[in-house]
């Protein structure tokens, strides 16, 4: 599907895709196309013990243009509210992605064996800034509901509070774009 709007035109995109679908590249060339300023957020912490997952982070910031600042944190919804935009020129946010940011508040809430919901407040706000948010915005999710019930109750945790806040963004976003095996195809 070619993609002719740009995210100026749509202040919010929401691109969603499955493991390796491609759509964090999509996501990137999205923000690429105006030329303008991007401000990518990062919401992966890593773990230097996991080695691969290092790598994964390697490979995005060296994906990334070397004009484009960076902030790394898994507090999203402070970052969206209290960074500040210039105001004549604001700079389009690339957040990667939505998956990472949800693991670490389950791990940060010590929620994977509570009940669903109990991050409930930080969705809430994450929702609200989102909503809220006044310049180009593009967030990176993954899209989890498309394959088998997960064997374990932390997976099925993730799937359900994923695809809830999925749910939650997609309403609030101007577009959503899902990418399957590098094809990106539009849903709003």
């Amino acid at each position: 599907m070619p993609h002719s709007s740009s995210p100026a035109t749509h202040r919010r995109t929401l691109v969603l895709g499955g493991a390796r679908s491609g759509k964090s590249a999509f996501a990137e060339e999205l923000a690429a196309r105006d030329g303008g300023a991007v401000r990518y957020v990062a919401t992966a912490i890593p773990d230097p013990d996991d080695h691969d997952f290092t790598a994964r982070i390697t490979e995005h910031r060296d994906r990334r243009p070397v004009e484009w600042s960076t902030i790394e944190s898994a507090d999203l919804a402070t970052v969206l509210i209290e960074s500040p935009q210039p105001p004549n020129e604001p700079a389009l946010t690339l957040v990667d992605d939505i998956g990472t940011w949800l693991t670490a508040r389950l791990d940060a809430r010590e929620a994977w064996q509570a009940p669903r919901g109990t991050i409930g407040t930080d969705t809430d706000a994450l929702v609200a800034a989102v909503g809220a948010y006044c310049g180009p915005l593009v967030i990176v999710t993954s899209e989890v509901g498309m394959g088998v019930v997960p064997a374990t109750r932390s997976g099925r945790l993730f799937r359900d509070e994923i695809g809830l806040l999925n749910q939650r963004l997609a309403r609030v976003c101007d577009e959503a774009i899902l990418v399957v095996a590098g094809l990106p195809q539009r849903l709003k």
